[in-house]
């Protein structure tokens, strides 16, 4: 069983990316306009990672992460800063539920290798302010994402172009995903949390309808999409947490995905290899907790009861009942609480204030004390 004390899950846990402050916004822009140097924005960044870091301590949270405040997505930064991989600006963005994202997506310009990530970098700056009662997360997308990412709409002929054969691009990208990894956990890393958006998707019956005319069927892409994140985590040090968040799509407050997890239920938590689950159950759309008796060994789930979607605070009785709900399917000692996602997954952020952002924090964590009776 995973020792909660010194590594990942947590009973009061979070998702990993927090609200950007009007400081640093308006650094990162004045980056991009050419107002100031790259050494001018790393120092702003600097001082509020530390910040953020300094509050998340002072919340009582058992870990920490930069907020994801050096990033402009919580996936495309990471795949842009792989060899290979270029920014691309498209006419048409994501589209959300009420929302049309910003036009960018991740393309190649040669074969893929993971050497020199940034991230790499950028954990070593929240390792130093690791300590006996926190532990420095690294959030970074699922090997699945790319491959998504790199297949979709006007992508896919690019990356044919470099990869006829998808299972070199398969091979190719868990072999970079397992370079910064090694990276990660020589920089002092214990705690890696891959998001995965892919398997949202399989959930929405609608996006499903849309695909009837491809000849990929969901079990076949399930079972493509579990391998290549299981080859990518393959062998990992066994002081090393990896985890994984289902995420619905979250942007500006909008999602991109619903229904209930039945359908993936079978290959994600039956057959990935990662030792816990960060689900998001914040609203109906994630359907009930019935799924979760497919969760096998001995592995943890962590319920995203608390949305950072609306500023309302959630009552805590009704959170901790919906907890009880959950334990009919999987033993109470095996869940944790969270957020169902992140405060923001882009710099844009949710529709909420800093204050009931902590709110929800605190939230958390008093119903984590309450059921679990934990410190």
């Amino acid at each position: 069983m995973n020792n909660r004390k010194c590594n990942a899950p947590f009973r009061f846990d979070i998702v990993g990316s927090f609200l950007r402050p009007e400081e640093l916004k308006k650094a990162r822009q004045d980056y991009r306009e050419g107002n100031i140097s790259l050494n001018e924005l790393t120092k702003i960044e600097d001082n509020c990672i530390q910040t953020l870091i300094e509050k998340q301590k002072a919340a009582g949270l058992p870990v920490i992460t930069d907020g994801e405040f050096r990033r402009s997505w919580w996936h495309l930064d990471f795949m842009w800063g792989l060899k290979g991989v270029e920014k691309l600006t498209l006419a048409q963005g994501y589209q959300f539920h009420d929302e049309e994202t910003r036009g960018e997506s991740a393309g190649l310009t040669s074969k893929i290798t993971g050497e020199n990530h940034p991230f790499v970098e950028h954990f070593k700056f929240v390792k130093l302010f690791e300590d006996e009662n926190v532990t420095a997360r690294q959030t970074i997308p699922a090997p699945a994402q790319l491959l998504a990412e790199l297949q979709r709409g006007d992508n896919r002929a690019q990356t044919k172009g470099y990869y006829p054969e998808e299972e070199a691009l398969v091979t190719d990208i868990a072999s970079a995903y397992r370079q910064v990894i090694r990276d990660l956990y020589e920089a002092g890393c214990r705690n890696i949390q891959l998001d995965d958006c892919t398997w949202g998707m399989f959930c929405d019956q609608d996006y499903w309808a849309a695909r009837q005319q491809e000849e990929t069927g969901i079990e076949e892409l399930a079972a493509l999409y579990v391998r290549i994140n299981n080859l990518a985590i393959q062998d990992w040090p066994e002081d090393l947490s990896i985890t994984t968040h289902v995420c619905r799509g979250n942007y500006h407050s909008t999602w991109a995905s619903a229904g209930g997890y039945a359908p993936i239920a079978p290959y994600l938590f039956g057959k990935e290899d990662v030792s816990a689950y960060y689900l998001e159950y914040d609203d109906e759309r994630s359907g009930n907790f019935e799924p979760l008796k497919y969760v096998d060994g001995d592995k943890m789930v962590v319920l995203g009861l608390v949305t950072t979607k609306s500023p309302v605070l959630e009552e805590k009785e009704a959170v901790k009942a919906r907890i009880l709900e959950a334990a009919r399917y999987i033993p109470l000692e095996r869940l944790c609480l969270s957020p169902q996602c992140g405060f923001a997954s882009t710099e844009e952020g949710n529709v909420l204030t800093e204050e009931q952002q902590w709110a929800k924090l605190q939230l958390i964590r008093e119903i984590s004390q309450e059921i679990w009776c934990d410190k």
